[in-house]
């Protein structure tokens, strides 16, 4: 990192910075930042051999003050930190709080609200689809990020002074950032932008995944009814094996080895030898438990077949329609300001060509405003759009 270009934020030192390993000490912190207006928190974690995040540390700031708190330490109770987080007068600010807040889900068993995502403030700001945060904090704050740490084992105990510096970094840079965004939304008229992507961080269901849905992560094309139905139980099956193990889904069956077994159907223990990268082949400890859910759904009715899936149902529409929506999208969206994946997708643009009540989210609220309006509007052909040198007018018909 060019720490000559951090001058405008505060150094660990100059914002104080403790590293947490023992209950008092974390007790004395949340005592300090019990009043706090808001908290900037990030978090630190690995999953790569484990199906559930296993948190490593944790990160907090309220502007004045940074600390890294280590979970993995054996002298600690979190008690007092998911109460402080818990609190509802105080806002806690993520970037990209999706993996954070599922770890806060499993850990405290509820969800750290309210929150703020500086990342869907600099989608709605005009800073990207899915904005990172080195590329927000250096277009906030004219900082570069070191990332040196980046890829860092997490999970190893000592940490070094390096990583602990590139850990609070990630609070002290969102506690600065925090402030300008808030302020930038309000004198845009912006701040209710955020609500629907909002609904969803802050929807429990949101991290929880069921075994019966985990079919639906599986790409799939031409399955006819029996074999989708197998497929769809092999994931379910997987799912729980993963869950129950604590390891990562591949690890049980690869995706690629659930749409062999579902499409070849192996009833006895020597087909499994030709079933692509099955665990062991026909000697694996897997066997007798595919195989026994391979003949139960085998036994089951008719009734309980799904829908086919197929290549080729879904109509596709005009081509030159799809690309007047998708200039209309990037004019307004560069006009505006905004990320223009925050307003349509290229499937709700789809949707939006084929059928005038798609249920997209450009039909309602500041969406259709902005966007979903002039979309119809230039679908009937009341709008137009014309070339003016590198810049693109619409024109009222």
């Amino acid at each position: 990192m060019a720490r000559s270009r951090r001058r405008a934020a505060p150094t660990d030192t100059e914002q104080g910075a403790d590293v947490i390993t023992t209950t008092a000490d974390l007790d004395a912190l949340v005592a300090r930042l019990a009043a706090a207006e808001f908290l900037a928190v990030d978090t630190e974690f690995m999953r790569e051999q484990t199906y559930y995040s296993q948190l490593c540390l944790v990160q907090i700031s309220d502007g004045t003050h940074a600390a890294a708190i280590d979970p993995l330490a054996p002298d600690i109770d979190l008690g007092g930190l998911w109460e402080l987080l818990a609190n509802p007068q105080t806002m806690k600010v993520f970037h990209a709080a999706h993996q954070d807040l599922e770890i806060f889900l499993k850990e405290m068993g509820s969800l750290p609200l309210p929150l703020f995502d500086t990342q869907v403030a600099g989608m709605v700001l005009g800073h990207g689809d899915q904005v990172g945060y080195d590329r927000l904090v250096r277009a906030m704050l004219n900082h570069d990020i070191d990332k040196s740490s980046r890829f860092t084992d997490w999970s190893r105990r000592p940490l070094s002074a390096r990583q602990v510096s590139y850990a609070l970094d990630d609070v002290i840079y969102l506690a600065e950032m925090y402030p300008k965004l808030r302020a930038e939304l309000e004198s845009k008229g912006r701040a209710g932008w955020l609500d629907d992507e909002n609904a969803k961080l802050v929807d429990p269901a949101t991290y929880q995944t069921e075994p019966e849905d985990a079919w639906r992560r599986i790409k799939v094309r031409n399955m006819k009814a029996p074999a989708l139905r197998r497929m769809m139980h092999l994931a379910s099956w997987r799912e729980s094996e993963a869950q129950k193990r604590n390891l990562p889904r591949n690890r049980i069956l690869r995706d690629e080895t659930i749409l062999d077994l579902a499409g070849s159907n192996p009833l006895n223990t020597a087909e499994f030898g030709k079933i692509r990268n099955f665990p062991g082949g026909a000697n694996g400890k897997l066997v007798t438990p595919v195989l026994a859910l391979l003949r139960e759904v085998e036994a089951m009715p008719d009734s309980t077949l799904p829908e086919a899936k197929a290549e080729g149902r879904t109509p596709k529409p005009p081509a030159a329609v799809m690309e007047l929506l998708r200039v209309l999208l990037k004019h307004i969206t560069d006009k505006e300001g905004i990320a223009p994946r925050l307003v349509a997708s290229a499937d709700e643009l789809e949707a939006l060509a084929l059928d005038d009540d798609a249920p997209v989210r450009a039909q309602s609220g500041w969406r259709h405003e902005v966007f979903g309006a002039a979309a119809l509007r230039l679908k009937h052909g009341q709008i137009a759009l014309a070339a003016d040198g590198r810049r693109v007018r619409v024109i009222d018909l």
